[in-house]
């Protein structure tokens, strides 16, 4: 019988394994500041990359960079090899590859600004229910016209053409008024100005491209480069959620299998849920819930359980809980229900466990046998097989000049979009404009209306805009795109 796949990554009474049919039901590591949660986080990366599962995380200090190459012979780790007899460990690098968002440190991570959707777009720039309403309409518009909307300034393009036609757009879906863009265009600046609509161009990512192996078999870990993503913690949270929203949508159902075909660790996950309203909570509930059918773990990374909802906390299946701090009543209050959500251990005291663990030791449980989670087990974790800490950027850039999509995603592509086609169209009315412009000697009527050659009254660009749109909606009610996480649950309700 062949033995199932799983990851080991520390002992205490028992070993500490997460299976790899279990994988994908998701998993937690706490505690607080300097306990160790890097190094395991990093521990799993690596022994999930061995188990032939591409990984996908965000380093958001840059220690995490160490993964791509192999760690330094020390005392300390030697000391660790042999407490936990790890007789097949090996001082080597993993696969990575390097992303950043701003180009400096890895290759461009990109979407569209279709592909975001107006609901996380309206989240990343922190836009109030009226604004968010104006981005939707606005989106609509984009929809009948047929504009594609890929970048930065599609959007603003977008932006200016519905201010300026608000009146009759506001007939046809509702109120929109110059304050409501002017506010979105504002905080577009401010995005902008932090450099996050480097975010949005083409070529856009490609699923695929996270889910390689090596020629060894190994699975690629995709690392993103967080160290200034992070400065913008809602730009940050947004995107990584965007992420897995399209994992959902482009994944295939695959039911139960012995790996997964991703694992996503998500840092500083308390940023998810900082201010989410209650139907966003549901929604990333959902995602979190049903994401396991497409093969696809999470594993969130935080300080404290409590960051998490209990609604998305009953999902973790495997925990890993370094040592908490208990210096205020508050801190108690929230060790004592930590310490009731581990399956009892009668031989270990769990409060006094979680207080008094040392750096590199945690309580563990996982899913054992029929899913069901063990007692907890205070470990020692393994030391890494990479090194510790950041690399130079002399290594990083020798990393990335191997990398198998080098070529893929280096070079932007500016296609014909929204701005082009609002470009364009604005330069046919003034040349229209200057055509119909009558002679300096002949008198213009008195008529509100803009008379042709002929005779017949000019139409106004949104008059022929909303002839289309009328057209276009009578043809095809109802089948506006879904787009962003409400699309990524289309046709799962």
């Amino acid at each position: 019988m062949t033995e199932q796949p799983s990851l080991f990554f520390g002992a205490g009474d028992s070993p500490a394994v997460i299976l790899g049919k279990y994988a994908n039901r998701h998993g937690l590591i706490t505690g607080a500041t300097g306990t160790g949660k890097t190094v395991t986080l990093q521990v799993l990366a690596e022994g999930f990359s061995r188990m032939g599962v591409p990984v996908f995380l965000a380093d958001v200090k840059g220690d995490l960079s160490g993964l791509a190459v192999a760690s330094d012979p020390s005392k300390g780790i030697q000391k660790r090899v042999d407490t936990l007899e790890l007789n097949d460990y090996r001082h080597e690098a993993s696969p990575v590859v390097f992303w950043d968002l701003y180009q400096k440190s890895g290759h461009p991570l990109r979407t569209t600004i279709s592909e975001i959707g107006p609901q996380l777009l309206a989240r990343m720039l922190n836009l109030n229910e009226t604004q968010e309403g104006v981005l939707n309409v606005a989106f609509s518009v984009a929809d009948e016209e047929g504009l594609l909307l890929l970048d930065y300034k599609d959007l603003h393009a977008l932006l200016n053409f519905t201010g300026k036609n608000r009146q009759q757009i506001s007939i046809e879906y509702g109120r929109v008024t110059t304050a409501s863009i002017g506010a979105i265009q504002r905080k577009l600046l401010v995005l902008k100005n932090a450099r996050g609509d480097q975010l949005f161009a083409e070529p856009a990512l490609s699923l695929s491209d996270l889910m390689r192996r090596d020629e060894n078999g190994r699975g690629i870990i995709n690392l993103l480069d967080a160290r200034e993503l992070i400065q913008n913690p809602r730009l940050y949270s947004t995107f990584l959620l965007w992420l897995l929203a399209e994992l959902f949508e482009d994944l295939p159902e695959v039911g139960d299998q012995d790996t997964p075909e991703l694992v996503f660790f998500f840092d500083e996950a308390h940023l998810l849920f900082d201010d989410a309203s209650t139907s966003f909570q549901d929604q990333i509930e959902r995602v979190v819930r049903l994401i396991r059918s497409k093969g696809v773990g999470i594993y969130f990374v935080t300080q404290n359980p409590q960051d998490i909802p209990d609604e998305v906390l009953g999902q973790l299946g495997n925990r890993v809980q370094h040592a908490l701090r208990a210096f205020t009543p508050k801190d108690q209050k929230a060790l004592r229900l930590v310490a009731e959500t581990f399956v009892q251990n009668p031989d270990l005291d769990i409060r006094d466990t979680l207080t008094s663990m040392g750096v590199g030791e945690a309580l563990v449980s996982t899913l054992i046998g029929k899913g069901i989670p063990s007692m907890a087990d205070h470990c020692l974790i393994c030391p890494p097989r990479s090194r510790m800490g950041p690399i130079d950027e002399a290594t990083r850039s020798a990393v990335r000049a191997n990398s198998p999509i080098s070529d893929v995603y280096d070079h932007t592509i500016d296609r014909d979009s929204a701005y082009e086609r609002l470009q364009a169209r604005a330069a046919r009315r003034a040349q229209q404009e200057a055509e119909d412009k009558p002679p300096p000697t002949s008198r213009s009527g008195s008529g509100s209306s803009t008379r042709t050659r002929s005779g017949r009254a000019r139409k106004s660009e949104w008059e022929k805009a909303a002839g289309s749109i009328a057209r276009s909606a009578a043809q095809s009610f109802g089948k506006s795109l879904l787009r962003g996480i409400l699309g990524a649950l289309r046709g799962k309700r």
